[in-house]
């Protein structure tokens, strides 16, 4: 029994030192980030002021407009918080699920297939930085973790190809995160997703499918050479992660 309760103890030690080890190895880059200052929002929001862009908001000679308002948190290509290579952004709106409104960052015709509970997809027949190509953007996690949708009414599952103009409201952040047994905060995952070159998008999940959001909001968005905060800039551009 004594052998047990020494085996028991030591097991329990190298846990915390494990535990104390990635800590100390992770907080500079945390707090690099932001996410330690995240964090210590979350226990008490006024011990900490995050910057928070503006929905709706555009850059100058950026065609997209912020598609909703919050802590620009998870940037493209990041691999933190359980994500690898991120594919789009994630935009924290700190006031809980239903509250933060999400907007159409430019104009398109919108579809949610019958089984998306909390996302929505814009296809836009005119990509306006390289002409000739469609692209499309991703809206996701506008749902509760009950599985209660937030996107709006009037665009019900099984919508196909509504047309929407730039800044039409499509839903509300929230923390649906599907069957995934990670919880996460409620914010916004945005994305902006290439077509197949046969009229449909490519999944999202895969960063080579994807495209970096950089141009199209004009901030420094790739996770290679970010602003943190992101903020309007003309030169925007950086080593890229995945082939466009």
């Amino acid at each position: 029994m004594k052998d047990f309760i020494k085996w028991f103890l030591a097991v329990i030690v190298m846990l915390l030192l494990c535990v104390g080890f990635v800590y100390l190895y992770s907080y500079p880059r945390l707090r690099e980030k932001g996410l330690v200052d995240y964090f210590q929002h979350r226990q008490d929001p006024d011990s900490v002021d995050l910057p928070r862009a503006t929905g709706l908001a555009q850059c100058s000679a950026a065609p997209f407009i912020m598609p909703t308002a919050g802590w620009v948190g998870i940037l493209y290509g990041d691999s933190i918080l359980g994500t690898v290579n991120h594919s789009g952004l994630d935009i924290f709106g700190l006031e809980g699920n239903g509250i933060t409104p999400v907007y159409a960052a430019y104009d398109g015709y919108v579809t949610r297939l019958p089984e998306w509970v909390s996302a929505v997809i814009i296809r836009h027949p005119e990509d306006p930085l390289v002409p000739g190509r469609q692209i499309w953007t991703y809206y996701t996690h506008m749902g509760d973790s009950s599985g209660r949708s937030y996107v709006i009414d009037q665009i019900p599952p099984g919508t196909v190809e509504l047309p929407v103009k730039q800044g039409t409201l499509l839903g509300y952040q929230g923390d649906y995160n599907g069957q995934s047994w990670r919880p996460i905060d409620t914010h916004l995952h945005f994305s902006i997703v290439l077509d197949d070159g046969n009229g449909k998008f490519l999944n999202e999940t895969d960063i080579a499918n994807t495209i970096d959001p950089s141009p199209y909001l004009g901030m420094r968005l790739n996770t290679t050479c970010a602003d943190r905060p992101p903020l309007c800039r003309p030169d925007f551009g950086c080593e890229p992660l995945a082939s466009q």
